[in-house]
């Protein structure tokens, strides 16, 4: 099929030529309408050494774009056709109505379902870490000192206090992009399981208390209850008058975004604070920030409501937009032979497309994706299914008296051994108890050097075994020779099974050489992400 990518409104576009090199290998044929890609960084000929041409995308099946199709596009468009872009379904019922009515098949990238197979295609996620990141970028910029602390001869520089509000993908970007910078940095959010993520990235987490967490069921923020929502705006008038700088993130999709800041909050904060509202284009969750604007408060607080913040980052926007594109023609593309298969019994590719046909095929049915706790009913159900230990041993009773009768044994076999291996039984019992107290105190980072470590140990205690099998001048050769070979095969299996581990590992930070390998940044979250 032939490809079309457009030139658009923004800098951003929508394929790059590493990009459009992985279409060809598809079987596509793509044309770029003139200059598509200049402000991004891409010129026409960098598109035609690619193997693209120049030309109309209108005149092509499948239209590649950011946006949805303007007044003047759609008139243009035929029957047949297919629009590929970010075409909010949620807010643009009349859009879909035109396009289902001129027979136009419409794909939305915004509507990619957060679900592990479809991160790659996920452009929620890869836009939203650029704004994140570009947000930090844009307060640093306005704000008037350092994020970092320092000390010199002219003085000392405190540390800018930085709090995040919302630990999405944008949220985490700003944490670790604020972080990065030297800040301090605060985050809050109603979901409770993204604490360890803040941490992970040098972030302290707020939590508001609340006796109903909120759970993601589709990998998206939820509307909090009016009790939260009070609890939470306690929690904002008593941080916001010690932080310097304020980041929102907070959006709810198809909603208004939730408004957590007031203006007398705004008012607490010292002359010179910056907030920057990425909901602004949404509803704002900054009370007075206006959509695309910078706006000083009375009391000398700079509020940033831009709504291009991925767009100032153009081509590496463009870069890992091209990606997410690529990997659904990819999915499209199953032959590699051009030709589209749009198949809507799979739920990636029946929640991208809202018109088909005619037809309005949106909203999809719903996904679930998340892994939440399983209602309170299974879990008591599995917990009963599920092998358990005898009561009394739950009891410190009951463990006492197995740590006697482990004693009793072990004291059985230290004198049926002979009196040449009681120093080993001895070292050996207590490398168990070191070794267990040690193990279980290291922090999870630590264990691969850990394992690492206790490879070279195994190394030594098989060469130690082998040294004593088949020992003639041991007091029991027999005795000596069993254990021997349970020691070189419990060291062997240690040694062997740790280096498949770490190459496992390390296979999961090799650069993959699939279709769109060429193009620089990785398109995911589990970050995230999610």
């Amino acid at each position: 099929m032939l490809l079309g990518v457009v030139r658009e409104a923004e800098p951003r576009v929508a394929a790059t030529p590493d990009s459009v090199r992985a279409l060809l290998r598809l079987g596509h044929e793509v044309v770029v309408e003139p200059e598509a890609g200049a402000r991004a960084g891409f010129a026409d000929q960098a598109y035609r050494e690619a193997g693209a041409r120049i030309g109309d995308p209108l005149a092509a099946d499948v239209v590649l774009s950011l946006a949805g199709p303007g007044t003047v596009t759609r008139p243009h468009l035929r029957a047949g056709q297919t629009w590929i872009g970010l075409l909010a379904p949620a807010t643009s019922p009349g859009l879909l109505d035109e396009l289902a009515a001129r027979g136009v098949t419409a794909l939305s990238m915004d509507a990619v379902p957060r679900i592990s197979r479809a991160q790659s295609m996920d452009v929620l996620s890869s836009m939203a870490n650029i704004a994140g990141y570009r947000a930090v970028i844009e307060a640093a910029h306005e704000f008037g000192r350092f994020f970092t602390g320092q000390v010199t001869a002219a003085g000392k520089v405190p540390p800018a206090r930085v709090l995040v509000a919302g630990a999405g993908v944008a949220g985490l970007a700003a944490i670790g992009a604020a972080g990065s910078l030297g800040a301090v940095v605060l985050a809050t959010d109603p979901r409770p399981e993204v604490a360890d993520q803040v941490a992970s990235l040098g972030g302290e987490y707020l939590a508001v208390p609340d006796e109903e967490a909120t759970v993601s069921t589709d990998g998206y923020a939820r509307e909090v209850s009016a009790d939260y929502a009070a609890r939470a705006e306690r929690l904002y008038a008593e941080t916001l008058p010690g932080v310097d700088v304020l980041i929102t993130t907070a959006l709810i999709p198809g909603r208004p975004a939730p408004r957590l800041v007031t203006a007398a909050m705004l008012d607490s904060m010292a002359p010179g604070s910056v907030v920057v509202d990425m909901a602004a284009g949404s509803g704002g969750n900054v009370e007075g920030s206006v959509p695309g604007e910078r706006v000083v408060t009375a009391g000398g607080v700079v509020v940033l409501g831009y709504t291009d913040l991925a767009a100032r980052l153009p081509q590496q926007a463009s870069r890992l937009y091209a990606t997410n594109l690529v990997n659904l023609l990819t999915l499209l593309t199953p032959g590699k032979d051009g030709e589209l298969v749009l198949d809507l019994e799979d739920p990636v590719q029946r929640a991208v497309t809202v018109t088909r046909a005619g037809e309005v095929t949106w909203p999809p049915p719903p996904v679930q994706v998340s892994a939440a706790p399983a209602a309170a009913p299974a879990a008591a159900a599995v917990a009963e299914a599920a092998p358990t230990s005898p009561s009394f041993l739950r009891t410190p009773a009951g463990r006492a008296a197995l740590t006697a009768v482990g004693a009793l044994a072990l004291l059985l076999v230290l004198a049926a051994a002979p009196e040449a291996l009681l120093p080993h039984l001895t070292v050996f019992a207590l490398a168990v108890v070191v070794g267990f107290y040690v193990i279980g105190h290291v922090h999870h980072a630590l264990h691969t050097p850990l394992m690492s470590v206790t490879n070279a140990i195994s190394g030594i205690i098989v060469v130690g075994a082998v040294l004593q099998v088949g020992d003639p001048t041991a007091a029991t050769p027999a005795l000596v020779g069993v254990l021997g070979l349970v020691a070189i095969l419990l060291a062997s299996i240690n040694i062997f099974g740790g280096f498949a581990v770490t190459r496992r590992m390390l296979g999961m930070f090799t650069r993959s050489t699939g279709p769109a390998a060429g193009s620089p940044g990785r398109g995911s979250s589990k970050g995230g992400a999610r």
